[in-house]
């Protein structure tokens, strides 16, 4: 299977399980989704979302944000990541739409990103959800997704690379979709840490899967006081494991006799091979 079929496969089994592909953030204007979206970075929605209503009360626009200081804003947002950097970013933000824009915050992606705090991603994200731009932002769930699953190449290791592949593989009008789908699936199924797998209703096209199921099973008779270590391939224990770097540069044990990676752990018997993982680095 292509990646471009693999893709359609991808988006076809989200939308049956996601009835409502769109961003988790309470806003009512495009000022107030831009201040949520900057306030998110590295913070839940759910936070972001508590916090938010009684900063509108205080701020009820970009013009009255503008006259904010740093030392007014951040009691509204301390309980947020990165208050003091934020509370800047704000006052900042505020003033620059007023300056440049003319109070109204801009729609054009590049616009977007001549403001304080704004990135790529943020920029697309209010792009896309205010003002129904074409885009298809890329945060830590949608590079660890579509890394996991194989949409994207091996060099796909920024988050930029990541969209311009994704890009290749999915039809204009299915960006914004795929964003919040991904988004979702990232942040309820296939989370950073201990993703339910058997939950998912996408293991039939996941790499990641994939690379599980060629790990060792689990074993529940081994005896630890043969060995630390079994090796599944030979069916011997040893207590001194070797260390080999498999085709993913990761570092992983091997039997000191035949050289197989198909490791366990004798005392709980878990498999020892680690599967490839993927995080924004930065």
């Amino acid at each position: 299977m292509s990646r471009t079929e693999c893709a359609a496969v991808v988006v076809e089994q989200l939308r049956q399980q996601i009835d409502r592909p769109t961003t988790e953030l309470d806003y009512e204007t495009p000022y107030q989704l831009l201040v949520a979206v900057i306030l998110s970075a590295q913070c839940t929605d759910e936070r972001v979302n508590a916090t938010t209503p009684s900063f509108f009360e205080a701020y009820p626009t970009v013009q009255d944000l503008a006259t904010g200081t740093v030392d007014d804003i951040y009691p509204y947002i301390q309980s947020i990541t990165f208050p003091n950097n934020k509370a800047g970013y704000l006052a900042k933000m505020a003033r620059q739409v007023v300056e440049n824009f003319d109070g109204e915050i801009p729609s054009d992606v590049d616009d977007l990103q001549t403001l304080t705090g704004v990135g790529r991603k943020t920029a697309q994200v209010v792009a896309n959800v205010a003002f129904d731009v074409d885009a298809l932002p890329v945060d830590t769930h949608v590079f660890r997704v579509a890394n996991r699953i194989g949409l994207v190449r091996e060099d796909a290791d920024t988050p930029k690379k990541v969209e311009q592949q994704l890009k290749r593989i999915i039809p204009r009008s299915d960006w914004a979709d795929t964003h919040h789908l991904l988004i979702l699936h990232g942040r309820y199924t296939c989370t950073a840490r201990s993703p339910s797998c058997d939950e998912c209703a996408l293991t039939s096209v996941c790499k990641h899967f994939e690379r599980l199921q060629q790990r060792p099973d689990p074993r529940e008779d081994l005896d630890a006081s043969e060995g630390d270590y079994f090796c599944a391939t030979s069916d011997h224990y040893f207590d001194e494991p070797d260390t080999h770097v498999d085709r993913y540069d990761i570092e992983q044990l091997a039997c000191p006799h035949c050289g197989s990676m198909q490791v366990l752990r004798s005392r709980d018997g878990a498999p020892m091979k680690q599967v490839k993982d993927y995080r924004v680095n930065g």
